[in-house]
């Protein structure tokens, strides 16, 4: 006959519900007793079903991340924490790629999760619409939607990107160009903002013929920053929507033999690991993605397991870095 964890509740001395909390390494079990049931598991050769949990709690322990697809830098390097951090809660991690509104939400919801984690949305998405018509939590990283109010964890750019202007003025910038998001998602519209807002606090504006528009990836970066180097007047200065971007406006600074940062100076926005590498050295709005993405797992466990009444929106600062890709302003 097979062991289970009533066997095990029996020989360490506790309740069947504290066996299953302490094997899943459940912060609310003390030590002493994790070590007991874990001995007492050890001793049996008891091995915990994933199928039995799920059929006696009505949970599958199983939570979706949504991204728009997986060649986005940013995405990985937020996986990992999140990752982590739902272990800790005794939850698995479950990557879903975003294919049309039409049929993603019907697609998390036939998986079987317990709640899905949005780092993909846009503004006028209907995911979230459809998700909370079915009663699956659902918790917005990074961006969020105008259609549904949710638990959400979020950047706040001002601080940041007042600083790099700051700091763009004093070198001389005042022909700045900038590189930005979509204008369909709230990264994309609150960034702007915040640039905007910025410069025009300092007498600044931001001059129609040098901004640009596209998705956060390499490749839109390079051709926005390719038409903006071939102006008559071309920018000093050029901000760019997300460190991805930025890497993109790097390669088409080389292609068109402008140096960076003695022809044009470049901002990114993240700070993500490859930034700070000597090869690239990038200027940057910097903020701690590690801990927003350990925070919307928590905010998750917390919406499944105790639903409370009031939506949290957890807001990150930001810092600027400044490397090796900002000088003082040239003529060129």
């Amino acid at each position: 006959m097979a062991v289970t964890s009533r066997d095990v509740a029996r020989l360490a001395g506790v309740s069947q519900p504290t066996v299953s909390r302490a094997l899943r390494d459940d912060p609310r079990v003390s030590e002493d007793t994790k070590k007991r049931v874990r001995d007492a598991a050890a001793l049996l050769g008891y091995v915990p079903s994933e199928a039995g949990r799920a059929l006696s709690s009505g949970r599958t322990r199983r939570i979706g991340l949504l991204v728009t697809d997986l060649d986005n830098q940013f995405y990985s390097h937020i996986i990992a924490p999140l990752h982590r951090e739902l272990e800790t809660h005794g939850y698995q991690l479950v990557l879903h790629t975003e294919t049309t509104d039409e049929s993603v939400a019907e697609r998390l919801i036939a998986n079987g999760l317990d709640g899905v984690i949005l780092a993909t949305t846009t503004v006028e998405s209907v995911v979230p619409l459809r998700l909370r018509d079915r009663g699956l939590p659902f918790v917005y990283f990074n961006r969020t939607a105008a259609l549904v109010d949710a638990d959400a964890t979020v950047v706040a750019p001002s601080a940041g990107l007042q600083d790099a202007v700051d700091r763009g003025l004093a070198l001389g910038h005042r022909r700045i160009g900038a590189v930005l998001g979509p204008q369909n998602t709230s990264t994309g519209r609150s960034r702007e903002r915040a640039l905007r807002a910025a410069l025009a606090d300092r007498g600044v504006s931001l001059d129609a013929d040098l901004v640009r528009h596209g998705p956060f990836d390499t490749d839109a970066g390079d051709a926005a920053t390719a038409e903006l180097l071939a102006l008559e007047g071309a920018p000093t200065l050029i901000f760019c929507g997300n460190d991805v971007m930025a890497y993109g406006a790097l390669n088409a600074a080389r292609r068109a033999g402008v140096p960076v940062p003695d022809g044009v100076s470049i901002i990114g926005f993240d700070d993500l690991p490859p930034a700070s590498w000597p090869i690239i050295e990038l200027s940057t709005i910097a903020y701690d993605y590690v801990q927003m993405a350990r925070e919307a797992g928590r905010l998750m466990v917390r919406r499944i397991e105790e639903r409370p009444q009031e939506y949290a929106h957890v807001e990150f600062a930001t810092t600027f870095i400044e490397r090796r890709t900002l000088a003082a302003a040239v003529t060129r």
